[in-house]
């Protein structure tokens, strides 16, 4: 299963997750006022329904603010231990020499990535690696053309900042 697949497989369980919640709010609102066990009963299953998505949806688990769950913490570690630079030399081998980076460029390299959100990443990887156009990128993302276009800016102001 490749990235895209793995996402759109992930997105796919997000909407089935609050589709089922909005059913059971429908559900609830639908009872009989006398009923108010059943009520509890289905206010406890959103509850978790809420909570569960929350957590699909930020990476970590919700009400924790503080230590190791940090979405930082794993983004470090993400990133040093995943080797991006074969890839990108692949790529550009295709087209010209082959492309070298010393440790202080892959470390600067590396600093840029992690300070991209999720998002600003994938929609910069694919545009300046990829060179996908932002339709293409928000046809596949699922989002709006302008919304990849901030990302993209987000992105390079990131780049500059980084690399001066």
């Amino acid at each position: 299963m490749n990235s895209q697949q793995l996402e759109s497989w992930a997105d796919e369980l997000l909407g089935e997750y609050k589709e089922e919640r909005r059913d059971l709010g429908r559900m609830k609102n639908d009872l009989e006022p006398e009923l108010f066990m059943d009520k509890k009963q289905i206010n406890s299953m959103i509850d978790s329904m809420s909570f569960t998505i929350e957590w699909m949806e930020t990476g970590r688990q919700p009400g924790l603010y503080r230590g190791i769950d940090k979405r930082n913490a794993y983004r470090l570690k993400q990133y040093e231990d995943m080797d991006i630079i074969p890839d990108i030399n692949e790529e550009l081998r295709k087209e010209r020499e082959p492309f070298y980076l010393n440790a202080s460029q892959k470390a600067k390299l590396i600093n840029i990535f992690k300070s991209f959100s999720d998002r600003e990443r994938q929609c910069y990887i694919m545009y300046e690696a990829e060179n996908l156009s932002m339709k293409k990128i928000a046809d596949r993302l699922g989002i709006k053309k302008r919304t990849v276009q901030q990302y993209i800016e987000r992105a390079r102001e990131k780049v500059e900042k980084v690399a001066s």
